[in-house]
């Protein structure tokens, strides 16, 4: 049986909207993400996917502590994250570090590479220079880089390779779990294949948990173990890769995968047509958030939100045609 790294139980974040300047007052509230659960398994990837502003970014802020929680509960390693006492609230935060999707901006320009990845090793270790020196070194060469690179600016490296330095930068403080907000999908086609190989190549080799959060509909089928799929802030799916891609259930999962390119020319594909907009998470529709652009909806739809169920050991929908 696998062992939970990090789960999340009814997570919920709720932006208040405010009007006035000087007496403002709470109008309402954004659902970024409303009350959803899910478990990540130690060495597996998990991908989240979904259109813009379905939740999945505040997500992992969430996870990275970045945004506070407004209901619900993060457990890393069976713990709960807002009752650990501050010596294990700042292992989590070295545990848990992030890829974000454009390195140019996530690295100091004013800052050395080796300093760069260094950074993370100082603040988490008591390592003496010699052994900061050595780690720096070891990690230009895990993701591929030489290990004179450390005396260069990120200004004098290509997008892979600084991604590649932001990579490297995630691994130094060894943690349990990264976050891949979009990590590649600012690199140019070619390059795109050489850095997922190499972060499974990591995978394998460390032994470290990713969360993958991506729109690219091929880069979570190569990566990923298993896939959650959001729409509004809400869960509608949750399965392993192969069977997610090949049996989707929920009607915003099959639309999402019928507009994916194939794998092959050759492939015929019927796309499935969303009418309308996605609704503004300041106020969502009653029901289930997707029924009024679904082509499955009944009258229960728009009166009561479905609840994730299993309908196999390893899938979950959220959807009343699956109840």
């Amino acid at each position: 049986m696998s062992e939970i790294l990090l789960e999340a139980r009814n997570l919920t974040k709720y932006f208040p909207v405010t009007k006035g300047v000087i007496f403002s007052k709470q109008i309402g509230a954004i659902k970024a993400v409303d009350g959803i659960s899910f478990t990540i398994n130690r060495g597996e990837t998990f991908g989240l996917v979904g259109e813009s502003g379905c939740g999945k970014t505040t997500t992992s802020r969430l996870i990275l502590l970045l945004e506070k929680i407004t209901r619900g509960t993060l457990l890393f390693e069976g713990t709960d994250i807002s009752q650990m006492p501050l010596t294990e609230f700042d292992r989590y935060r070295a545990s848990v570090q992030a890829v974000f999707q454009d390195p140019y901006s996530s690295l100091s320009p004013r800052m050395k590479v080796g300093n760069i990845i260094a950074e993370p090793i100082v603040i988490n270790d008591n390592l003496g220079l010699k052994e900061i020196r050595e780690r720096v070194a070891l990690l230009l060469g895990v993701v591929g880089l030489r290990k004179d690179a450390d005396e260069l600016y990120p200004h004098e490296f290509s997008g892979g390779q600084r991604q590649r330095i932001a990579i490297a930068r995630a691994l130094a403080p060894d943690p349990s779990l990264i976050i891949l907000d979009e990590p590649v999908s600012a690199l140019d086609v070619s390059i795109r294949a050489q850095i997922m190989n190499l972060l499974r190549d990591i995978q394998i080799k460390m032994h470290t948990t990713f969360l993958l959060i991506a729109h690219d509909l091929a880069v979570v089928k190569h990566m990923s173990n298993r896939i959650g799929v959001m729409y509004l802030g809400k869960l509608v799916e949750v399965a392993e890769s192969e069977e997610l891609y090949s049996r989707p259930v929920h009607p915003y999962t099959q639309a999402l995968l019928s507009a994916a390119l194939p794998s092959h020319p050759d492939i015929a594909r019927k796309m499935i047509i969303l009418p309308g907009e996605v609704p503004s998470p300041l106020n969502p529709p009653a029901g289930c958030r997707f029924h009024p652009r679904c082509f499955k909806t009944t009258a229960i739809c728009s009166q009561q939100i479905p609840s994730l169920k299993k309908i196999s050991p390893n899938h979950l929908v959220a959807c009343h045609m699956d109840s």
